[in-house]
């Protein structure tokens, strides 16, 4: 894995934190959660996408 992979795969993970903090914290919904999770996966492109699911 290239140090460009390694820095998507740190950044979508920081990411799905921070989506998870909004979502518990009631600022975002569970569907907006999962439009905006797709999204971060087509920016970010982890190579273990297919795990996170």
């Amino acid at each position: 894995m290239s140090k460009t992979e390694e820095a998507n795969e740190v950044k979508y993970k920081v990411a799905v934190k921070l989506l998870n903090i909004m979502l518990r914290n009631g600022i975002i919904t569970s569907s907006e959660y999962e439009k905006i999770d797709d999204l971060n996966r087509q920016t970010f492109t982890p190579e273990l996408s297919k795990v996170y699911v």
